[in-house]
Formats: C-alpha cells, structure tokens, sequence
C-alpha cells in the first residue's frame, strides 16, 4: 500500500504541474491535451510519466529540445512523498481522502504563490467550501470551533493586509481563513505563531545572505501551510507544552 500511495501521489502530482500552469491564466485543466509550453506540441504517454520521463530526456521537450523546469519534477516528487506520508499517518481513516484533497489543493495554492505572488480564488473558495466538510465528517472537530479558528485566521491578518499592502494580500488572509476552518481554535493561533516564526527566519537569512531586499516581496502561502503541517501532527503536543509553561 506505501508503494501504491507513492506512485499514485507522483501521478497526481503530473496533474498539479498542469493546474499549476494552466490555472493562472485562467486556462481550461482539462482541454487541450498536456502540450510543451514552448513548441505546443502535444505530449504522449511516455512523455508525461512522473519523474522518469524528465531523467530519461535530461530535463528536455523531446520534440524541440527546450529546457523543462526543475519545478515539475519536484512537485512530482513531493507529492508523492506526501501522499506516502498521509497514507502512513491516517491509514484507511475517512481524514485519508480528506488529508490528500487538501495536499493537493494546497500544493497548487504554494507553488502559484512562489510563482508569481498569487493565491488564486478559484482555488482558494473551493477549498473553503470543502472545508466545511471536515468538522461534519471528522468527530471531535465542531463546526463553531472551526467557524471561529476561521474568523480568529482571517482576522489576525487581515489588518496586517490593510497596514502593509505591498506585504501581504487578501489571498493570505482568506489562506489563513481556510487554514482556521481545518485547525479550528485554538489550533489556528499555533500554526500562525509558527508560520510567522518559520517566515521571518527565513526572511531573514535572504537578507543576510542578499538574495532579497527588504522591499522584495515574499511569498507567505508556504509558510502558513508549513505552520498548518506541524499543528496537525504535533499541534496537541504544542498545545500541552505552551499550557503547561
């Protein structure tokens, strides 16, 4: 079964890459077929297994030759690397289908982010809207503890949105919104206060390092799901340690 949710994660993770591209630019992820962004010709089976096919063409277009991101790759990799970890942690649990759709959808909403600075609402309110589904499938999870981790999360970023603009957007507050659905309170305040932490160290060390300048936008989405990741597997022991203190 590992072996299975590995190779069934690499093959989902093929299908981000394309929703990833595509959904920026407001394209359909179904039609056309996967083409090559350079000579738009259309890729065959071959072309389009996980991992093997960016080695085995040495991460080139087998038909033009042009250079294929490290990117694909790697959110191959990835997400085959995390649905391996979900199937080890959940097992055949109802928060297994629940804990994959919810990787996917964030794995979309962090690389687009990097990518180009967006969190994009077609992804985004679809993902709220799933997420009322946790507290009704998953017990010991209520639906007002997860409406008020939502209102917490949004509503101690969105000022934070309002003050610095040209720092933080709308799409991290309705991130963090999401983000306070799935947790619910007080859960949320644990992976925010990591996020922020993890955010500024690494923000930090870019500037060290001048890689970026204190103006240079950073991208917020990963950091708020890599605050989402640690709480759900160790947010109860978190909570103890900080109650006990």
């Amino acid at each position: 079964m590992s072996v299975l949710f590995l190779l069934l994660g690499l093959a989902t993770g093929s299908f981000l890459n394309l929703c990833i591209d595509r959904l920026p630019k407001g394209e359909s992820i179904i039609r056309p077929p996967s083409r090559c962004d350079v000579c738009q010709h259309k890729l065959r089976p071959l072309d389009l297994v996980p991992l093997l096919s960016y080695l085995y063409l040495k991460g080139r277009c087998r038909y033009c030759g042009a250079s294929i991101h490290y990117r694909v790759p790697l959110v191959e990799a990835m997400t085959g690397l995390i649905f391996l970890l979900l199937w080890n942690h959940y097992g055949f649990s109802i928060g297994l289908p629940l804990a994959l759709l919810f990787a996917c959808l964030f794995m979309i909403i962090v690389v687009i982010d990097i990518k180009h600075h967006l969190i994009l609402n077609r992804v985004v309110y679809p993902a709220i809207a799933l997420a009322f589904l946790v507290p009704i499938l998953i017990p010991n999870h209520g639906i007002i503890s997860a409406i008020i981790g939502a209102v917490t999360g949004a509503g101690i970023l969105l000022p934070l949105a309002l003050l610095f603009p040209g720092g933080m957007g709308m799409g991290d507050v309705k991130l963090a919104a999401l983000i306070g659905l799935l947790l619910g309170f007080p859960q949320v305040f644990i992976s925010l206060l990591i996020a922020f932490v993890l955010g500024g160290a690494v923000a930090g060390g870019l500037l060290l390092a001048r890689l970026k300048g204190r103006k240079d936008p950073l991208p917020l989405a990963p950091f708020l799901t890599a605050g989402l990741i640690i709480t759900v597997l160790y947010g109860e022991e978190i909570l103890r340690l900080y109650l006990r203190s």
